[in-house]
Order: C-alpha cells, then structure tokens, then sequence
C-alpha cells in the first residue's frame, strides 16, 4: 500500500501509526531521489531531514502552528506532506513548485527562505505578534545544515532567551561539528526532562525552595547549579543554556518514537526550547550518504550510479576563477581566498588544497568574511572574497563601512551573477551592479568569456588604490581559449569588437555575445551596429561612449542585471551630466521585478535578455 498517494495534509498523516510512518518515511526518499534525479535541487540536506519533517507535522497542528525550515533546502518532505506531494515532479521547474519553502506558494509554509540562518528572528517574531494576537498556537523553527555558523542565528537566540517567548527551535545537526553526540545518556536525559510531570515538578519545588525563609535563594540557586551540572555532563548543551533556552538532546533524528515522544513533551513548555537532533545528510540514499557535498545541491543524474547525466565540456566560469586563482598565487603569496561557506561552490577546493594556509573559510558568516578581508588587507594583502552575487547582499554594509570608506584593496569575486536558474527569487544574482555602483571608491567589471574573466581578475589582483568587484556569470564559459600568460586591462577602458553606423550597442558581461549574434543577424536586414564590449560598469569609458553616441545616436544598453541604477543608468548619467543630450538610448535589462524559478534559457528568453531581444529593439 502507497500511503503517500492518501496524504493531501499533515491532517492524513495524523491518522496512521507510528509503525506506518516508518513506510511513509521510505515513500518520501523514493519519491524525492526519483524526482530529484529529474530536475536537480538540494537532495542530500532533505533526505536527512524527512523524519524530523514527519514528526513535526504529526505532533503540532500546522497551518495553526508555524513551521519554519532554515534556508528551505531541508523541506523536500515538509512540501510533500503539505499538499504539494502529486505535483513534486515540477519541482524548481518554471511554473512548478519551489525549491525553498515560500509564503505565497503554501498556507503550510510559515516564512519565505532562501538565504541562510532567518528562521530563528522570523519565529520569534510570528511568536511575539501570536501572543498580542492572543493565539495559543505554536512556532516551531527547524535549523541546520550549517545555519547556526551565520551570526543572525545568534542574534535571535539572544533576543528570544531575552524576550522568553515560546518558541521551539529544531537543530538539526548533520555533522557539522557543532556538537559531539555522545549517545543513549544524552537521549536518556532530554525525554525524561522534557516530560510534563518532570517540567512542573521542577516549577513547584522552585516556587517551594525560594518560599523558605533566610536561605531560599540560596538552596534554589545551589539546586539549579546542580540540575544543570548534570545536564551538562550528559549533554552539550551548555551554550544554549546560557541563551536562556531549555536544552534538550541530542536526539537520533531518525528515530520517529523519540522524536516523536519528545516533542509532545515539549511542545507545551512556555520557554524557548531547543531540540538538538543528530541526522544523516543523504540519509537512505547510497551515492549521497558517501558523498553529501556533492549531492547538496545537483543536477539531473543515474539513480543507480549517482552520476551526472550530462558534462559539459566546456569548463565553468567558476572553475575558469578557480585555476587561475592557483596560477596567480604561485607567484604572488599575497594572494588570499574566503570563502563563505563554499569553498566547492565557488571553486576554490584546488586552491584551499595547494594553499592551504591561504584558504578561509568563514562559514555562512558573509559579513565578517568581507569585514575579515579588510582587515588582512590593512596588513599588505590580497583578500579575493568569492561569493555567489545573492549572498554578497547580506554584506552590504561591511563592504560599505568596512572596504569602501578606507578604500581598501579587497576583490570580490562575484559568482552567479545575473540569472541563476531553478533556485528562483532568493538566488538570482541580479542586485548587485545596483548598490555597488553607488558606493564611492568601487571599480565593477564583467567579463565578456572566460578569458576576459582571467584577465580582470589579474587586472584586480594588481590594483592597488582600492575594492575591485568582479562579477561572472554560473555556469558553462563561451569556450574560447585562456591565453597562457594573463594580461592586464586598463581600467575604465572598453573595446570595440564590431563597426558599423546605424545602430550603437553598448554591452557589460554575458550580453556581450548577445550583441554579438544581434549584430549578424542585423547585418543581413541591412542595419549595421557598432558593438562595444564595456568590460566595466564603473567607472564607464566616457571618452569613447560619447564620441560614439555623438556619432552614432541610436544607442541601446544591454545587461544581465537590475535596469533601476544599473549600466544602462550609469550611461544616460554621464551623457545627461556631460551635456550630450542629442540621442536616442533603449536599455535592456531587467524591470522593477523579482524573477521566479525555471531553466535559465526560458527566463532569459521570457524577460528580454537575449539576442533576439536586442534585434526586436533595434528594429523599434
């Protein structure tokens, strides 16, 4: 019997014994590896989280109760057990479910997530306004998978161990060396402490201790010491005690009695909890339990072997920055990497193994890593900070405060900018020219193909006078070929690539090649374009934009990012600002919009940033 074919709602899964949960558990790992497989998505961080996923709809009453998993990329089984489960095949696909848990897709999903470590501050919030609301419902706040290395995570545990509103936060530690488990005493413990009885027992022999005349305090203070001392030889939970949080764990994550039993137990409790579980990333999967990094986040792949279905050939901009980090390194010990967490992701492991000592990995902490690279680079060095363009936001103020002000010579390498693809809203990359082009002192580049990316990342390393951002695109490189000995580029200094008179297309990063192919098939109806790749974004090569554009009015921008305060802004700006007001400037990019999810071809397509967009436009 397919028990997952009845479950339209936690409320179904309510109905069956805990022995069929076990085979519910087996039907969501089936159903995600199958489904997965497919479109690519997080697997190996929801696999290890299904049990939890069960448990927690089994014991609260979800929507009532607000369930919020961190980051989202855990909550595979939380959407198939939401009546989400007969259309999990369009998972990450364009109109299909998302890959992260989202408000507006779900009356189950309490927050909308993405980026990582929120789920503590968005529960203590939905906890707080509950409580004016009069509502006796539950907040619930799953954490994990290396969320609890982010600061904002700390930040919320404060102000809950502070505010002492109830709240129930889930660790889920999948082998990040929070914490050792140290076994069935640990397990032991936290179900007994967390039992009612045991929790008004303690409450009311308190309220006796501190009633007794003179030496109250004192006997209640030396009683609580104790109490707590034992819980600390048979747990790690110290930490956490001291947020002012009741502790209980660790606890087998996959054993559904225990979890189960436990959170029963605590679900009453007025305090702040925190539930600390022990999983497995890859949990019931062969190839992802031995390999959980590389099946964190995938693409298509052989159920049976856990290989990729398809490999490009081409290498990745990524790897393209990877190898020529290591090639710039050998001969310049300044250079220094940081990483936020993802030293695979941003293609950095080669370099971390050569250089080891020159490798940091910061964790999910963005804004120390860039406040960390400033202050190496007040010693003599080259920080290189690599991180995708979506989680550089989280930095902002640091790179403001901390790199800009002093103009500090810090890189920023950029990963994922533009259109990322099947992550959808929280991931594409395409904010960053908007807030960095305002920050004084920043030069921002953007490579045309991977040998342009060798080039301006030389070029950034060996600028001297302040930050350099340099942004690229994910995915496969054009294919060109890496010249051996890297060159350096001017800085505020474009290239003409194409000449002709009617048309003037001025283009920044992966639209370059856009432009490219507009430019053939103009050609053939007659119209003749001058094609300039910009390469930098600021400063802009005014000298040579304004002798086109006085040349050649017809004019169109082109960018794989926000058009509010984007390059094509930064174009009108220096004509406007230099009295050249004779032109007719059209600019592509993307509107006042987040993008949803889908293939990266189908979004560049749907908003306008290909070459057919360019031709369209031209011929307006």
């Amino acid at each position: 019997m397919a028990f997952l074919e009845y479950i339209d709602s936690p409320a179904d899964l309510k109905c069956l014994s805990r022995n069929e949960l076990e085979i519910v558990a087996k039907e969501i790992r089936k159903l995600m590896v199958e489904t997965v497989s497919k479109t690519g998505g997080h697997l190996a961080p929801s696999l290890g989280a299904v049990e939890i996923a069960i448990a927690i709809h089994y014991v609260f009453d979800s929507p009532m109760d607000k369930i919020i998993w961190d980051v989202g990329h855990q909550a595979y089984a939380h959407k198939i057990l939401t009546g989400r489960n007969r259309n999990f095949d369009t998972l990450r696909k364009h109109g299909g479910i998302s890959g992260f848990t989202r408000i507006s897709e779900s009356l189950y999903d309490g927050f909308t997530t993405g980026h990582s470590s929120t789920s503590i501050s968005a529960g203590l919030g939905i906890a707080c306004a509950k409580r004016l609301k009069k509502q006796d419902s539950k907040v619930v706040a799953v954490i994990g998978d290396g969320s609890m290395t982010g600061g904002l995570a700390y930040e919320g545990l404060n102000a809950a161990g502070d505010i002492h509103k109830g709240i129930i936060v889930i660790l889920n530690d999948n082998d990040m060396s929070i914490s050792r488990n140290v076994g069935a005493l640990s397990s032991f413990l936290s179900r007994k402490y967390s039992t009612t009885y045991l929790q008004n027992l303690r409450k009311e022999f308190g309220i006796f201790l501190k009633s007794l005349p003179k030496i109250g305090d004192y006997v209640y203070k030396l009683a609580k010491r104790s109490e707590e001392s034992l819980k600390t030889f048979g747990t790690p939970g110290m930490l956490f005690e001291a947020f002012n949080f009741e502790y209980f764990g660790p606890i087998d994550g996959h054993n559904l009695d225990h979890l189960i039993d436990i959170l029963e137990n605590i679900k009453n409790i007025n305090e702040p909890v925190l539930l600390h579980i022990k999983t497995k990333k890859g949990k019931g999967y062969g190839p992802a339990e031995k390999n959980p990094i590389h099946f964190h986040g995938i693409g298509s792949f052989d159920i049976k072997t856990g290989t990729s279905v398809s490999k490009n050939s081409i290498p990745s901009y990524t790897e393209v920055f990877g190898n020529t980090m290591i090639k710039l390194a050998k001969d310049n010990p300044k250079i220094i990497a940081i990483t936020a967490a993802m030293p695979e992701g941003t293609g950095l492991t080669k370099f971390g193994e050569i250089y080891p000592d020159r490798l940091f990995d910061v964790g999910i902490a963005e804004a120390h890593g860039v406040t960390f690279a400033g202050g190496m680079a007040t010693e003599g060095f080259k920080p290189v900070v690599a991180i995708y363009s979506t989680f550089l936001q989280r930095a902002y103020d640091q790179i403001v405060h901390d790199v800009c002000l002093e103009s500090l010579p810090v890189v920023f390498a950029i990963d994922r900018a533009g259109i990322v693809g099947e992550d959808g809203p929280t991931h594409h990359g395409v904010f960053d020219i908007t807030y960095l082009r305002s920050m004084p002192n920043m030069v921002i580049m953007a490579p045309k193909d991977e040998n342009e990316l060798c080039q301006m990342l030389f070029t950034a390393i060996s600028y001297e006078k302040g930050p350099v951002a340099l942004r690229y695109p994910r995915g496969s490189g054009i294919g060109v070929e890496v010249d051996e000995n890297i060159t350096e580029i001017s800085i505020g200094k474009a290239e003409i690539l194409k000449e002709g008179t009617d048309l003037l297309i001025l283009a920044v990063g992966r639209m370059v090649y856009e432009a490219l192919i507009a430019y053939s098939i103009l050609i053939k109806e007659g119209i003749s374009s001058t094609v300039v790749n910009c390469r930098f974004i600021k400063p802009i090569d005014k000298d040579l934009i304004h002798d086109l554009v006085k040349k050649i009015p017809n004019v169109i921008t082109a960018e794989e990012g926000m058009l509010e305060g984007g390059f094509g802004s930064a174009v009108i700006e220096s004509l406007i600002d230099s009295g050249i007001t004779n032109f007719s400037l059209k600019r592509i990019g993307i509107k006042e919009t987040f993008i949803e999810h889908g293939a990266p071809s189908l979004l560049r397509s749907k908003y306008n940033l290909d070459a057919s967009a360019i031709v369209k436009l031209a011929k307006s």
